[in-house]
């Protein structure tokens, strides 16, 4: 008996990635009436119902035929079955052009349809190549040649505006053709069918294949794939007409969105096995349904006209979801219905792992036939209520009832093991695979669970593996944070182009626009920095970062529209405080990752260019505002009072595409501590401490002077000083005050943050008496050049703070803990100090976050009382002694809380005699 040796990689990654590229082919072939449909509807002046009908055929056959083909894979090999596939639909696909009329268009669809019959041939094939514990990565990146209909919605239109319809059909059958020889000539037998061969076994019989069908759960999970799939799929081939129908797009610019939707719902995938291994396979089945609950509601809100009675009146207005808000839904719907494809064919290998084909087969022709019946039944709504959303609502339905159902059968089969005394631990991810799950498929499919093993202290630990972890994360963190402080400071540039555009807003309201983000980003703050030990630090960086598309979204379509009620606008203001809230959980978070010999210069880091944000928006807001940067898609200009053509809704769009990228690079790319792990009661000892509320007082003075500073800036100096071109100058301060927080962090680490804060509030009083001084002096030349140093000044000391008073925080509370705990041996009162210095940077930060209101406003209540300004800034000096006093009496003082740890950081090193 001949024994094969086990194969190789190169032969392994040839399998995969020539098959991945076959079945983007076939894929792309498949969803082909997608956009040749449009064509042949108007030619033949078709229905919406045979339109969908049209649409569906080719999935019906794709869908039906995938069975036999998978079982053709288990007895004759992949490499012979799959190159015949793409064959025989190659031959179907160039007999298409010589269609006539709608039967024979139906006809040649049906051959069509053999390309997608591809996918049950390749998950086979691709599965027998790799061991169990590879297989959910290999398959994800197989099942990633979904992206093929994006393929077919990006280069499909130009061909056929080019050479007509029937011209796609004869390229798309020659790629197919070429690449059933390519993948024939480029691939062996798999494993399985080359040691049959070598034993001269014969294939398993059919009966012997279908044997795992019996089984009813295989049934009822393949329901499941009928959503993510199936829904897929129909919506690849429905949402070029409907965007045609509904936003009036050409067919080139339809098919160009309509890759935005089908392009994460593809390639995604590949990374979808991999995070079913990360948090678990039932994790990822519930944030997939959950989402595409959410994310068809909305889509299934059809354009409404309110008439609103008022006090004053009647207001009316007009409610839709826009081109831009339509693409950013449909892409994180695509996105996580790619998870949860993944996540569902993660399962078959593990308890099937000899019927893959056939198996795989059948749930893959669930899936697709629910892409054959979905454009159809999509057509008939249309047709029956002619509300083009109404595709959405059948979705809604779907996903809900899966959700519901599948959220109910987990907590019978729970509950059923608690009466049972069964560890939980035992059971499958789905109650599905209960009749099959046994010892071996146990934890197969469970999350990896959060890092156990987390030791920054140890320098061994560190230098291999913890730094890079660590550093990951923050880098990932830092642009996440930079968005959020973008979106909280928005209104501070979008208010002052609102008149101009048509909206009669009286000054108060403008100035509630501007504050209200403030006050709510600092009361969301208090909750903020207790959500990364309770939910984990990637989920709420993902989450938090996703809740930003909320404002930036809502301001795009609010501001085209100048008869939008102004309690529209005050609701907007509010949730921009989602961006002033993030930075609460962030600093929270990292603050984990690091070491305390590093972790000021860490911290510093991460807000240092988070802070950047504010600048970032001063600074490209009136930039975009000017130019289309969205064409069409955007909205049109508005034609300001000046004769000036300005958009807008630019200053919310521009940060969609990257609130999108940071919130998946943050759930790809991040990671859980369980170290961090804690409740918010165990949190909640921090309102017993006093070193909490001082440092909050201390913080105040720091990051409150930055951001109030930066808010008020631009007013103060066009109130004081007319004749300056304010808006031009003011991203410099906020600038300044990033940078010198990011970095200035070692000087904390090196000298001591307490040290470090007495001089900077020290050097904060000066500056003050500066600006004083040159206010009184302001008629006379050179008073702005010495007003603005001084407030740079300012900005750069802010900045120097904000990283020295996080970095007390965590010193702070290491040395307090002996005291606080002193029958606790040294890692548990080391945990706990982590604990509670997380804890307290999120809280302080939310206190500090109030001086972006109470600065604006100190100003204001100054000149309404005085005339002038500098009764606020005679208060600032006033509040900058107190500051100085309290760290030096609490902290650096001989006897202080930091003295001896500060003066040990700094003292030199004695080399050992040699």
């Amino acid at each position: 008996m001949t024994i094969l040796s086990a194969p190789s990689r190169s032969d392994q990654s040839r399998a995969l990635w020539l098959s991945t590229l076959a079945f983007t082919i076939c894929f792309a072939v498949w969803t082909i009436f997608s956009i040749i449909g449009v064509q042949i509807k108007r030619d033949l002046g078709l229905t919406e119902t045979q339109f969908g009908l049209l649409v569906g055929t080719p999935i019906l056959t794709g869908s039906l035929i995938r069975l036999i083909l998978g079982i053709w894979t288990d007895q004759y090999g992949g490499r012979i079955v799959y190159s015949l596939t793409m064959m025989s639909a190659a031959v179907a696909t160039f007999l298409l052009t010589f269609a006539y009329d709608y039967p024979t268009f139906l006809l040649a669809a049906l051959g069509v349809g053999i390309a997608g019959g591809s996918f049950a041939v390749g998950i086979a094939y691709v599965s027998k190549w790799y061991p169990k514990e590879k297989q959910g990565t290999a398959l994800g990146i197989f099942g990633a040649g979904n992206v093929g209909a994006a393929v077919t919605k990006f280069l499909a239109p130009f061909i056929m505006i080019a050479y007509g319809w029937r011209m796609v059909a004869i390229i798309w059958a020659i790629a197919l053709a070429v690449m059933a020889v390519v993948f024939f000539l480029g691939t062996k037998d798999d494993p399985d069918l080359a040691q049959r061969k070598a034993r001269g076994l014969k294939p398993e019989p059919i009966s012997a294949l279908l044997e795992p069908l019996k089984n009813v759960q295989v049934w009822r999970f393949a329901l499941y794939y009928f959503f993510v799939f199936g829904a897929f799929v129909a919506l690849a081939l429905w949402l070029p007409r409907y965007l045609i129908g509904v936003y009036g797009l050409s067919i080139t610019a339809a098919g160009m969105v309509g890759a935005a939707y089908s392009v994460p719902a593809s390639v995604f995938r590949a990374y979808g096995g991999h995070l079913s291994d990360k948090v678990g396979a039932r994790t990822v089945m519930y944030w997939t349904f959950l989402v595409s609950v959410i994310c068809t509601f909305l889509l299934s809100y059809p354009p409404a006209d309110y008439v609103v009675r008022t006090t004053t009146g009647t207001v009316t207005f007009h409610m839709e979801i826009g081109l831009v808000a339509f693409i950013v839904i449909a892409f994180v719907l695509g996105f996580f219905m790619s998870l949860g494809k993944a996540a569902v064919y993660k399962h078959i290998p593990v308890y099937y792992p000899n019927r893959v084909g056939p198996v795989g087969g059948i749930v893959g022709l669930i899936g697709g036939l629910g892409g054959f019946i979905l454009p159809i039944v999509f057509g008939m709504l249309n047709d029956l209520t002619g509300i083009w959303q109404s595709c959405f609502w059948l979705l809604f339905v779907i996903a809900a009832v899966a959700l519901v159902w599948m959220h109910f059968a987990i907590m019978a089969m729970e509950r059923e093991a608690r009466e049972q005394g069964v560890d939980r631990a035992t059971l499958p991810e789905l109650p599905e695979m209960q009749p099959v799950h046994g010892k071996a498929q146990q934890g197969a499919l469970a999350a990896s669970g959060a890092i156990q093993d987390w030791a920054p202290e140890d320098p061994t630990y560190w230098a291999s593996k913890g730094k890079a972890i660590a550093t990951r994360n923050l880098w990932i963190s830092i642009p996440n944070l930079l968005l959020a402080f973008a979106v909280w400071m928005v209104w501070s540039v979008v208010v002052a182009k609102l008149p101009a555009v048509g909206f009669r807003f009286t000054t108060d309201q403008l100035f509630w626009l501007a504050a209200l983000p403030a006050l709510s980003g600092a009361t969301m703050r208090i909750a903020y920095g207790f959500m990364p030990p309770i939910f984990g630090g990637r989920l709420w960086t993902t989450l938090a970062t996703w809740s930003l598309m909320i404002p930036a979204v809502g301001i795009g379509l609010a501001v085209q529209n100048p008869s939008t009620p102004y309690v529209i606008f005050l609701a907007l203001a509010l949730l921009c405080g989602f961006g002033g809230a993030n930075f609460a959980s962030s600093m929270s978070n990292i603050a984990f990752f690091f070491p305390k010999a590093e972790k000021g210069n860490a911290l510093a880091l991460n807000a240092g260019l988070g802070n950047l944000g504010v600048s970032v928006v001063q600074f490209v807001v009136p930039l975009v505002i000017t130019a289309g940067v969205f064409g069409a898609i955007g909205g049109e200009a508005q034609v300001a009072s000046s004769g000036e053509r300005l958009f807008v809704q630019n200053a919310g769009y521009i940060w969609m595409p990257f609130i999108a990228a940071s919130a998946i690079a943050a759930w790809f790319g991040m990671d859980d501590l369980a170290s961090m792990k804690a409740s918010f009661a165990q949190q909640a000892v921090i309102f017993q401490r006093k070193h909490n509320w001082i440092m909050c007082w201390l913080y105040v003075g720091t990051f409150g002077s930055f951001i109030g500073y930066s808010a008020g800036f631009p007013l103060l100096t066009k109130t004081l000083f007319p004749e300056v071109n304010a808006l031009q100058l003011a991203f410099l301060g906020p600038l300044v005050g990033a940078m010198s927080r990011s970095l200035t962090g070692w000087i904390s680490d090196r000298w001591g943050g307490g040290r470090v804060t007495l001089w900077v509030f020290a050097g904060m009083a000066l500056a003050v008496l500066s600006v004083l001084y040159f206010i009184t002096i302001k008629d006379q030349p050179g008073a702005f050049v010495g007003f603005f140093a001084s407030f740079m000044a300012l900005f750069c000391l802010t900045g120097v703070g904000n990283a020295s008073t996080f970095q007390m925080i965590p010193a702070i509370m290491r040395k307090d803990m002996a005291r606080l705990m002193p029958g606790a041996d040294e890692p548990t009162r080391a945990r706990q100090a982590e604990m509670e210095a997380a804890a307290i940077i999120g809280f302080s930060s939310a206190i500090g976050a109030y001086g972006g209101f109470f600065i604006p406003k100190a100003y204001g209540t100054s000149i309404a009382m005085t005339g002038a300004v500098n009764g606020a800034l005679w208060a600032f000096f006033a509040f900058y002694l107190t500051c100085i006093a309290i760290t030096w009496a609490v902290y650096t003082r001989k006897g202080g809380v930091l003295h001896d740890v500060e003066r040990r950081q700094t003292a030199p090193v004695l080399q050992p005699a040699q």
